[in-house]
């Protein structure tokens, strides 16, 4: 019993731990305060040669950005020359402005002491994963400190300064007091620095006057000002995020749930006053703009006096600017159309020299300021020089024959596909030189079949084409613009069939110099790449620049015919005429020009690329070509391949006099005496075939197939041209008879004949005739009475009197004729005629 008792008291005896807390929790203790103190440190080390929160609120003024043209002579725009900001209280700020903006911007404002560390800790992770410093992870404290005090370098020294600004600033200054410098300091983009200047630069009026709807897209502008514009080419994205804040809104309860569906529901872009910047070119500015704060941030384009010279050639340009106008405005409504774009190109360098994005920047009833000239339209045909290079660089030439007839086409799909051409005609066999510079429609087709959707799409990037990237949507249609293509990719592309295959990049930038004079970017001229031979290019500047090729179709005097110079061209028109194009080029100069409407709305039917884009197209080198010398493209030789149908060769037809013989259906023979007249017949034979009964697809010039009908597009093929053959030229494409008549095809031809005679004969002369039916002519008719022949007739009327003999009274007469027609044929008919007299 006192074992057990002592047992329990060791069990009571506390155990003494392994593990030595104190020192721990001591080292913990002094690697907190290291810490601490390294913080305290740096912070004390960079706020040293801050300014004082009290300062801050006066903005200091920074340099603009200045961008260009080539020679450095046109300003074409100042950003930010002169700014535009009138500071007004917080109380002069409506509350949908501020509601707005912590909705978007910083949700928990009112909560935090200038910084949230989950945000800053999560935007230093990206930052250490992505090696730089790219996300902020910024309050609108910290914003309103990037923007008015600190430099726009991007570096974690100047993020340690602006939180340390940022935790200054909210001991400093109430939350409301931060709230109304921020609204008063941010950029809103159009030189409108805060609320107030954004108000009357994009609604005309004052802040305290603006509407849910309209207070919200402001506040969705911040963020990224260019981006955003309502000046820009992204409206509708611009419209999304002004919806996303009206969401965010009533989520946070800020408005009610049905304020933000009343406010989405109005049309609020519709309301923004045109923008009448001091501004040229503004779509091409745009674009470089946007460039730029993609490459050197928004903070650096705004504030760091960068001087920009750009590709832009500003004499060009306003050749541009003025034939896009006075071709809209004289021409185009004409058509129910009312807007145009240009794009000029120096191919050899693939300098952009001029870019028109619609006939008015500042016309909002057109949507003036979206640049078409970077958004995806339908080709219409202007796309098919692409397919038909393909095919060329396949062993096609142009030369090779195609048929222009009505064609249905199998799908994947299933569905029956059975293009027309823009008239509605179908034309037979043509080369596809003619084909293309006609732009027919289905031998378009055929040769994108051949020439394989997926290699044409690839030729058409490699071109310059940076769209197209969805292969599986595009059916057989893509050759006649089924796909959506940027006029300045398009464009690109024609630049390279100029220079005969070689590509070069499209650019928009000479040289970029910082605010000191230092070169930050400088364009260097390159060989460029050779994306294709420059034998196959050359036999499309042939066949593109050739007006005896498409003079049939768009008359000798086309706006695509120059006599001075060669000049390449192919126009474009989508169906129901909701695009026109026309894109040419010569070996100095690319120009690519689209006419119709921002809305996608049809134009009046007859609105072909030739007749809405081509004018312009055309007065804009008219004004231009003249200060280019005369260049040549590369010499284009006609090819032998030595297959008829490559070379541009199909069988003879062979007329034959032929006979249908009876009984038998569609069976003729030779015709010889056994055809009788009216069965004789000339007959025009035809052995043309489809292309894909000569070659397999994708090797044209290989072996001719053995079994033809292995290709799924053979049997349709071949079924359209018979029956072209058949209906427009009275051609058979069936086998000529290669055997003559035999007599016995024609049994039904025989002769026949009926004799006339009286059955008694009551006087010594009686009368004898025959009735005569010989498809193959008479030879003779003969009249024989008791086996002797009385009379033989050549010709009609066959009859003749017969004196009976004395002898015969009382007895009867054996009467019979005989008809020998011109082939021998013999047939006879006899009568018995009694004799009393």
């Amino acid at each position: 019993m006192s074992s057990i008792l002592t047992l329990k008291n060791l069990q009571k005896i506390p155990k003494k731990s392994c593990f030595p807390w104190k020192t721990a929790r001591l080292l913990i203790l002094i690697a907190g305060g290291v810490a601490l103190l390294f913080i305290i440190g740096v912070f004390a080390y960079f706020a040293k040669d801050l300014p004082s929160p009290g300062k801050i609120s006066s903005r200091v003024v920074v340099e603009s950005t200045k961008i260009y043209d080539r020679t450095g002579d046109k300003l074409l725009y100042d950003i930010h020359g002169e700014e535009k900001r009138t500071v007004i209280p917080l109380a002069e700020i409506p509350d949908v402005v501020k509601y707005a903006t912590i909705a978007l911007e910083d949700q928990d404002f009112y909560e935090h002491h200038g910084i949230k560390f989950t945000s800053i800790a999560r935007a230093a992770i990206k930052n250490l994963l992505d090696r730089g410093v790219q996300q902020g992870g910024s309050t609108i404290t910290q914003q309103f400190i990037k923007n008015s005090v600190l430099s726009p370098e991007r570096t974690f020294t100047r993020k340690i300064k602006e939180v340390i600004l940022s935790l200054e600033l909210e001991q400093k200054f109430s939350k409301d007091e931060i709230l109304e410098m921020y609204l008063n300091e941010i950029p809103y983009g159009s030189n409108a620095y805060g609320v107030e200047a954004a108000a009357q630069t994009f609604f005309g009026k004052h802040a305290r006057e603006l509407s849910l709807d309209e207070a919200t897209l402001l506040a969705s502008l911040p963020k990224a000002p260019t981006y955003y514009s309502p000046y820009g080419s992204r409206p509708e994205e611009l419209k999304a995020r002004q919806e996303f804040a009206l969401e965010k809104m009533a989520a946070f309860g800020y408005i009610s749930f049905d304020q933000s569906a009343q406010a989405t529901s109005v049309d609020v872009m519709g309301k923004v006053m045109p923008n009448r910047e001091n501004i040229y070119a503004p779509h091409f500015v745009i674009s470089v703009r946007e460039y730029l704060e993609e490459k050197y941030g928004r903070d650096a384009v705004e504030k760091g006096g960068l001087k920009v010279y750009t590709t832009l050639d500003w004499q060009k340009q306003e050749v541009a600017e003025r034939v896009v106008k006075e071709g809209a405005d004289k021409n185009l409504k004409s058509w129910r159309a009312e807007n145009a774009a240009l794009v000029a190109i120096d191919p050899k360098m693939g300098q952009v020299l001029a870019m028109v994005g619609s006939k008015d920047f500042f016309d909002t009833t057109i949507d003036g300021q979206v640049n078409v000239a970077i958004r995806d339209r339908q080709p219409g045909s202007s796309f098919k020089p692409y397919v038909y290079l393909t095919a060329f660089s396949k062993g096609y030439t142009p030369d090779t024959i195609l048929f222009d007839v009505e064609t249905e086409f199998d799908t994947d799909d299933g569905k029956e596909y059975k293009p027309q051409n823009y008239d509605g005609k179908f034309r037979g066999p043509l080369k596809m030189k003619e084909a293309l510079a006609m732009s027919l429609n289905i031998p378009a087709v055929k040769t994108l079949y051949l020439a394989g959707m997926s290699d044409a799409i690839t030729m058409a990037k490699r071109m310059g084409i940076t769209g197209l990237n969805h292969p599986d949507r595009y059916g057989l249609s893509l050759v006649l613009g089924g796909g959506e293509v940027r006029l300045l990719d398009h464009t690109a592309g024609f630049a390279t069939l100029a220079t005969g295959g070689v590509r070069h990049t499209p650019a928009l930038i000479l040289r970029v110099e910082d605010a000191e004079g230092a070169t930050l970017e400088e364009f260097v001229q390159t060989e460029g790449e050779r994306v294709v031979e420059e034998k196959y290019v050359a036999a499309l500047d042939h066949i593109l620049s050739t007006n005896a090729y498409r003079e049939s179709v768009f008359g000798k005097n086309n706006p695509l015919r120059f006599d001075d110079r060669p000049v390449a061209a192919k126009t474009g028109t989508t169906n129901e005429f909701r695009d026109g194009w026309t894109m040419g080029y010569t070996p100095s100069i690319t120009v690519g020009v689209w006419a119709g409407n921002n809305d996608n709305r049809p134009m009046m039917p007859g609105a072909d690329g030739v007749n809405v884009a081509a004018p312009i197209w055309r007065a804009f080198l008219d004004a231009v070509l003249p200060t280019y010398a005369v260049e040549s493209f590369p010499h284009y030789e006609k090819e032998g391949v030595g297959k008829d149908i490559l070379d541009g060769k199909i069988d003879e037809r062979e007329e034959l006099r032929v006979c249908e013989i009876p009984g038998k259906n569609d069976a003729y023979c030779i015709a010889n005496k056994y055809c009788p007249d009216n069965e004789l017949k000339k007959r025009s034979y035809v052995a043309a075939h489809t292309i894909l009964w000569y070659v397999k697809k994708d090797a044209p010039r290989g072996e001719t197939p053995k079994d033809p009908s292995d290709d799924p597009q053979f049997k349709n093929w071949e079924k359209g041209v018979q029956k072209w053959y058949e209906k427009e030229k009275d051609y058979s494409t069936d086998a000529p008879p290669d055997e003559e008549c035999k007599e016995d095809d024609f049994e039904k031809y025989k002769p026949s004949v009926t004799l006339s005679a009286p059955d008694t004969a009551s006087t010594q002369d009686i009368s004898l005739s025959a009735s005569v039916d010989a498809p193959y002519g008479v030879d003779k008719v003969t009249f024989r009475v008791d086996g002797g022949t009385v009379a033989e007739r050549s010709g009609a009327p066959y009859n003749v009197t017969y004196t009976i003999p004395l002898s015969k009274n009382g007895g009867a007469l054996d009467v019979q004729v005989t008809v020998v027609d011109r082939n021998g044929n013999e047939t006879h008919h006899s009568r018995t005629v009694s004799v009393s007299f």
